[in-house]
């Protein structure tokens, strides 16, 4: 491929050079245990306690509040089963129909095992209504409520702190998948009454494999990982030190980076968006335009499907995504795009574009010079249009 646009940040992205940089000593150089008693060990826990404040002062938390995982998909696990066994079936369980699978397949398991689950349907834009939250929490002991900060298919991003103090005057526990919004919107849990906050490195340039999961101090769990005395009992396991430098570093370079970085990606996507609807017909824009993410855009391309537009552009070079990565392989319509209610004739052809740091404004030009023949080709393959009878869809 002469040419790569990669438009699918949501899903990953390219690990920082100066992330690279900082983890390489790890990996020969500096390679003890840090749980031995002798020096060598030691001098790697000094390492891994630095890293820990780094991250801490990322997400303006204490130190001792942080518990390094493999990837939010275990920190979701460890927040959700944690809290529900510590309570047992007396607690109940509060999500949303558009979590990702991380969230919503540990609560439905928790479901099949006796626990009350609720998920709370979204409005036309993604978001939730509060005061069905309020219904929900009313007269509930042992609440356990995640909702997700920012969703990964449109960027729409939720009113967490209004959430989190909801669900305070409840007593309810509250999670948070933060994800999609790590490195790309600030996060200050100082301001908010969050409880536990769930967090993956390669959303925001650090590699695969390393997570972190807040838990306020106070907050009740049990730990999901069993087996050593690590992350103060909290998570068993030897550190995989390299990445949890590589974490660190990265959350270093959002911290410092940010407000920057967002307004150049924001300025990208908005370019993308406004050439998309300039130059092809029949696309309506998915998700909270008011509150989004700085870097995604989740477009539905009517009487076309998703899948063959991902697969003509990744032809052409350009890489976008029709829903959550962890859900690729299936053919079904995105669950988010359902669950907002977006009409059928639209549905199947949602694409997500989520941009970065590393893209460019000429990257922007040439996706907007392939898509709108892509569009029109898939168009005239179509056997539907705008002049289909509409009861097909039915």
């Amino acid at each position: 491929m002469e040419k790569t646009v990669y438009f699918d940040n949501n899903a990953t992205t390219r690990l920082a050079d100066e992330v690279r940089d900082a983890m390489a000593p790890f990996f020969c150089e500096y390679y003890g245990n840090p749980s031995s008693m002798h020096f060598f060990g030691g001098q790697i826990a000094k390492s891994l306690s630095h890293a820990r404040e780094e991250v801490a002062l990322f997400l303006n938390c204490s130190p001792e509040e942080i518990i390094f995982t493999s990837c939010a998909t275990e920190s979701d696990n460890t927040a959700i089963r944690g809290a529900a066994e510590y309570y047992g079936k007396t607690s109940k369980i509060i999500t949303t129909a558009v979590e990702h699978p991380a969230v919503l397949q540990p609560c439905r398991r928790l479901k099949a095992l006796g626990h009350e689950t609720v998920e709370l349907p979204v409005d036309a834009v993604g978001q939730i209504d509060l005061e069905r939250l309020r219904d929900e929490l009313q007269g509930t002991k042992n609440a356990i409520v995640s909702i997700m900060w920012a969703n990964n298919e449109t960027g729409t991003v939720f009113p967490i702190e209004k959430i989190a103090q909801i669900c305070k005057e409840y007593g309810a526990i509250f999670h948070t998948d933060a994800v999609q919004v790590a490195g790309k919107i600030p996060v200050d849990l100082s301001k908010t009454a969050v409880d536990m906050l769930s967090m993956s490195g390669h959303k925001f340039h650090a590699p695969k494999g390393i997570g972190i999961l807040y838990v306020r101090k106070g907050t009740k769990f049990k730990p999901f990982m069993l087996g050593g005395h690590q992350e103060a009992g909290r998570r068993a396991g030897t550190e995989n030190v390299p990445y949890i430098i590589a974490l660190a570093k990265a959350c270093e370079l959002a911290r410092l980076g940010m407000k920057r970085e967002n307004a150049s990606v924001a300025a990208m996507r908005d370019r993308l968006e406004a050439g998309i609807l300039a130059q092809c017909p029949n696309v309506r824009v998915n998700g909270d335009i008011a509150n989004r993410l700085p870097n995604t855009l989740n477009v539905s391309f009517e009487y076309i499907e998703g899948e063959a537009i991902a697969y003509r552009l990744s032809d052409l070079g350009i890489c976008v995504s029709t829903g959550s990565a962890c859900a690729s392989g299936s053919l079904d319509p995105s669950h988010v795009i359902r669950a907002m209610g977006v009409p059928f004739i639209a549905v199947h052809g949602s694409v997500r574009f989520s941009l970065s740091r590393y893209n460019t404004m000429d990257e922007v030009d040439y996706a907007l010079e392939q898509i709108p023949p892509v569009i029109k080709r898939l168009r005239e393959l179509s056997p539907f249009g705008p002049d289909t009878d509409p009861t097909t869809f039915q």
